[in-house]
């Protein structure tokens, strides 16, 4: 296989893109070689510049439940960019699309569209803050909720700590009101109320997408629940990984907790550039025009994205059997992958909610953050790398999740096993 035209293209990318990319993760510095420039998508399929293809598994890192080029969302796209691709002003499928929404979710009485997760994620907390007239925000170790300042942070030289920035340009004034706790350890929370009275939510990934597929323990969301409601404390679920991914309702589908506001991303708009947050009707009025806490955004509710939100979840709506035949080809190919590193005396964990999978080189479960940090990422490259020349294409990253799409075959499975076989057997 030859990349010749990737590396040139990455090479002059860099002449005037920071890193060659516009956005890290892509520059493949976790996994190491070139990165692999992207022609067009078919299907299940990612056709690369050198003509190469892939069967994808990242699928623009989720929304695409379809898989590229879907006929459906393409054609609504299509028939709304003729009327225009911008108004700057309200149209009725914006109302149409958010209906949707709010009768699927019992947590979500309105919801408002914006243009990106990281938007949605820094507008919920914060009409938290000025829902509840708090300060303080609890997150975890290893879950990511956009690049906005106040969620920058990292651990401290304490296992409960206020946070500190993680990224030069974050000043340190802006995260000092940002708790830390480890993901699926209550008592950890418990510290940060301890130290606080004055926290306004918690936020979590309630399927944690961004250090791998770490699904948080039901008790510790039962638990996060009890603490929120015994403190005055809003619950906010990022589902900006996870909704319409891990089931019809996202997390929400697998659990019995039920969050005060939840974030989705690009998935509800069939992979255009659109995000998210809704909750109760009490929190929700707080928003202007309504209330008096500020958020706007000229492209918020753009017409071509929510058409293609309408067209994606409505043909989600109509496939009755499409979650449980995600969830059965998951679990085949981490069943498939487990064996492969079994038969090769590799340490695997796989683990799989609905459509997303994931596997860590690691000897031990992964339950946090920790944990997660100890998977041998150098195997992860040579797995990577060795799947990518054998024309499958997952994420850059061993923290990181994977998705199944509905174009992908049982075949696309089997072939995917039988390389992992072989690339396990050249790693050993």
């Amino acid at each position: 296989m030859t990349t010749s035209n990737s590396k040139a293209a990455f090479e002059k990318a860099q002449s005037v893109i920071p890193g060659g990319v516009d956005s890290p993760v892509r520059a493949f510095k976790s996994v190491g070689g070139t990165p692999i420039f992207i022609e067009r998508g078919e299907g299940a399929y990612l056709v690369d510049v050198d003509g190469n293809r892939y069967v994808d598994f990242v699928q623009s890192w989720g929304p695409l439940i379809f898989g590229h080029c879907d006929k459906t969302i393409e054609f609504a796209v299509m028939d709304a960019v003729t009327k225009g691709l911008s108004f700057g002003a309200p149209t009725e499928v914006e109302t149409k699309l958010a209906s949707k929404i709010c009768d699927m979710f019992e947590s979500i009485d309105k919801i408002r569209f914006v243009s990106s997760g990281t938007e949605a994620v820094m507008s919920a907390i914060r009409l938290a803050r000025g829902y509840t007239g708090r300060d303080d925000i609890l997150k975890f170790e290893g879950n990511y909720h956009g690049h906005s300042d106040s969620l920058l942070v990292q651990a401290g030289s304490g296992a409960v700590t206020f946070g500190t920035p993680s990224s030069p340009g974050v000043p340190a004034d802006l995260t000092k009101h940002t708790l830390l706790a480890k993901y699926n350890d209550i008592e950890s929370v418990k510290k940060c109320f301890a130290n606080s009275s004055d926290i306004a939510c918690i936020i979590l990934e309630p399927i944690a997408g961004n250090m791998g597929l770490v699904p948080a323990d039901e008790k510790f969301l039962q638990e996060l629940r009890t603490l929120c409601d015994e403190n005055g404390t809003l619950l906010i679920f990022d589902e900006v990984m996870s909704g319409f991914r891990a089931s019809l309702k996202g997390a929400q589908g697998l659990t019995s907790v039920i969050p005060d506001m939840v974030t989705f991303g690009k998935v509800i708009g069939g992979g255009m550039p659109v995000g998210a947050f809704g909750g109760k009707l009490n929190i929700m009025n707080k928003l202007s025009p309504d209330g008096p806490v500020y958020q706007a955004g000229t492209l918020s509710g753009n017409p071509v994205a929510m058409h293609a939100g309408m067209a994606s979840l409505e043909k989600i709506l109509e496939e009755k059997d499409l979650y449980s035949g995600f969830e059965a080809k998951a679990k085949k190919l981490v069943a498939g992958f487990k064996n492969a590193a079994k038969d090769n005396g590799i340490a695997l964990q796989v683990d799989v909610r609905g459509s997303m999978f994931g596997f860590f080189f690691n000897e031990n479960e992964v339950k946090n953050f920790d944990d997660a940090l100890k998977s041998d990422t150098d195997t992860f490259a040579k797995f990577h790398q060795g799947m990518l020349n054998e024309g499958f294409y997952f994420a850059c990253s061993q923290y990181e999740t994977g998705f199944i799409c509905a174009a992908m075959t049982d075949e696309m499975i089997e072939d995917c096993i039988k390389a992992a076989q072989k690339v396990m057997k050249e790693i050993k």
